[in-house]
């Protein structure tokens, strides 16, 4: 397999007529090398449009998801990050190459390990990796972008506390099979303004929060 031609098809087939137009996010696919984040056993599903299962019933989302969230959240060289979900890393690295500083929280133990040796490997070390339950909020912060890899039914509150004025929060809200990425920006003050960006589905993160269910 021609790995850079194969890359370069992944991006002008897959990516790019999904609407991820800047050449920056584009160069950076090309940079971070994202069949070096996979296990063995899946780099040569790599570039192919799909999720691709990391073990522990996990998954890295499909290349053109990661893209358009990279571009959305219109990350700064001076940006602190906060992401819920680290995976095997590789979202870590594109944001840790956009960005001043990443703070990234995994809640599966082996992922996080294999996530922190991804990153260490690729010499990426304006991260701060945490082991922990990061779908009901975090702390630290204030954060001028929050992305959760993984959807919820509903976003808690906690989160929209931890942005700066004019931060960013990227989430797919909802349930399947219809669920809406959904980019959240901090007018400061308590004021948060929302775009919904495009329909999609994708796995939950582990102990999202529910929403009061009407039961019969």
């Amino acid at each position: 397999m021609n790995l850079e031609q194969t890359r370069f098809n992944m991006i002008e087939q897959q990516i790019r007529p999904w609407e991820v137009l800047d050449q920056s996010v584009l160069d950076l696919l090309f940079e971070v090398k994202r069949e070096e984040f996979l296990p063995a056993s899946s780099r040569a599903f790599a570039f192919v449009d799909m999720e691709i299962p990391l073990g522990h019933g996990e998954v890295l989302l499909a290349p053109k998801l990661e893209a358009r969230i990279v571009q959305e959240l219109r990350l700064e060289a001076t940006d602190r990050v906060l992401e819920i979900g680290t995976g095997c890393g590789y979202m870590t690295a594109l944001m840790a190459k956009r960005a001043a500083f990443v703070e990234s929280v995994e809640i599966v133990p082996e992922l996080a390990r294999f996530g922190a040796r991804n990153l260490a490997d690729h010499g990426i070390a304006n991260v701060k990796l945490h082991e922990g339950n990061g779908a009901r909020g975090w702390t630290g912060g204030p954060f001028d972008a929050i992305v959760l890899t993984g959807s919820t039914p509903i976003l808690a509150p906690q989160f929209f506390s931890l942005l700066k004025p004019g931060g960013r929060l990227f989430a797919v809200l909802g349930d399947a099979p219809v669920m809406k990425a959904t980019l959240f920006t901090s007018a400061g003050k308590g004021k948060l303004a929302s775009h919904e960006l495009f329909e999609t589905c994708v796995p939950p993160l582990r102990d999202a929060p529910e929403p009061r269910r009407f039961v019969f």
